[in-house]
């Protein structure tokens, strides 16, 4: 079976609600417009939804090209300000990460506490913003918490969604793991898992590591609340890992920037070992790009 884009996504500021898109620009850092931006603490850490998460249904809508900036959530009034590129920097960090951010100024700064309840300010990946990704294929991205792009299949949340009704739970969307890119078309679960490059409309893309998992997919993304223990709870039982902490999807590397689309077809270009034993009893999957590559 050929393995097809069925979703896109872009979160233009980490931790809030993302964008479905039909078409995408890829950059090397990821998703163009991708968690370019993030709220920040006194300290410079980043707003999470790991301990804020409120910011699930803060709605980021970017305009004129990526010039404006448009933000709202339930109970405030919405603002909509001109992006600042350049300007005084705020020192920040992710996790183990230590960078710079251009301040989005007091007007943001002001919007964003008052919807988290705690001092914060806006800042966006500067102009000089340099970051080395790690894993398997090193990498860029901008104010994602590792790598440039998150990748999952449905075959994998109906996997696990089977497992979920069975012991008498409620099912969960896609969204509770705020993907990049979403694969349809193949029925095996975790597929994705055994992928090392692929290449669909005009980018290429190469493995990373297996997404770890924190706690933010048992945040529901609609209402903004912690919505009990799934998937989580489920995930432990059948995804954990050998270095720790359960697995879904995987994160992805840049290797060739392009265009990519709902619908593409993807061609995987290599597979891990453990794909390569499996190929001796069932057919490979294969694919060509559905579009003819075009520069960007």
């Amino acid at each position: 079976m050929t393995p097809l884009i069925a979703r896109l996504f872009r979160y233009p500021v980490k931790g809030c609600a993302g964008t479905e898109l039909r078409e995408a620009v890829v950059t090397p850092a990821g998703v163009e417009h991708d968690r370019t931006f993030m709220a920040v603490g006194e300290d410079g850490v980043f707003r999470s939804q790991r301990r804020h998460p409120v910011l699930a249904v803060v709605r980021p809508v970017l305009a004129d090209d990526g010039r404006m900036l448009a933000l709202s959530a339930p109970g405030v009034e919405p603002l909509r300000l001109p992006v600042r590129f350049d300007g005084p920097r705020l020192p920040v960090s992710v996790f183990t990460w230590d960078g710079a951010g251009v301040d989005q100024g007091d007007e943001a700064a002001e919007w964003f506490s008052t919807v988290l309840g705690a001092p914060s300010r806006l800042v966006r990946v500067p102009p000089e913003h340099s970051r080395v990704t790690s894993g398997e294929t090193p990498g860029t991205t901008g104010f994602a918490d590792a790598h440039a792009l998150h990748v999952a299949s449905e075959s994998s949340l109906d996997h696990l969604n089977s497992r979920i009704a069975s012991d008498g739970g409620t099912p969960v969307p896609i969204d509770r793991f705020r993907p990049n890119i979403v694969l349809s078309n193949v029925d095996e679960p975790h597929f994705e898992d055994r992928i090392r490059r692929m290449a669909a409309g005009s980018a290429e893309l190469a493995y990373a590591k297996v997404a770890i998992r924190c706690p933010v997919p048992m945040v529901d993304q609609a209402t903004g609340r912690k919505a009990g223990k799934e998937p989580i709870r489920t995930l432990a039982g059948y995804r954990r890992e050998p270095d720790g902490g359960v697995s879904f999807g995987i994160k992805a590397a840049v290797l060739r920037p392009g265009q990519l689309a709902k619908g593409d077809e993807v061609m995987v270009t290599s597979w891990s070992s453990e794909s390569a034993r499996a190929a001796a009893a069932e057919p490979p999957l294969t694919a060509t790009a559905s579009r003819p590559p075009e520069s960007v």
